[in-house]
């Protein structure tokens, strides 16, 4: 099993609130922490732009990712809302099985 660290930003803490809890709800991320407060700057459309965000760190595996991202372009009111996975490298055995039990679709609550 690969873990993953997803990162996703959302223009506000009702939408990031409700993307973390549907993800973490279908099982597609084990956990999402929500963190508020943040400001992007980046390129849109030949612009520099600057936007306060929230920012979502979503762990899942690498056998979700796929869905994961499929529901977050379901849910994000952005059109081309950041998905971006890092695995990671090592972690807590304990933590990472806890990962893979809590994002086994089908699985016992």
């Amino acid at each position: 099993m690969t873990a993953l660290l997803c990162l996703c930003t959302c223009p506000d803490a009702g939408t990031a609130e409700r993307i973390a809890t549907s993800l973490v709800g279908e099982r597609l991320a084990a956990c999402v922490n929500v963190l508020p407060g943040m400001t992007s700057v980046y390129r849109w459309q030949g612009k520099v732009e600057q936007a306060g965000e929230w920012l979502l760190l979503a762990k899942t595996t690498r056998d979700r990712l796929d869905a994961l991202s499929a529901r977050v372009v379901a849910l994000h009111p952005y059109e081309l809302p950041e998905v971006l996975a890092v695995e990671a490298t090592g972690g807590l055995p304990a933590y990472l099985d806890w990962i893979a039990a809590n994002t086994r679709p089908g699985a016992p609550e």
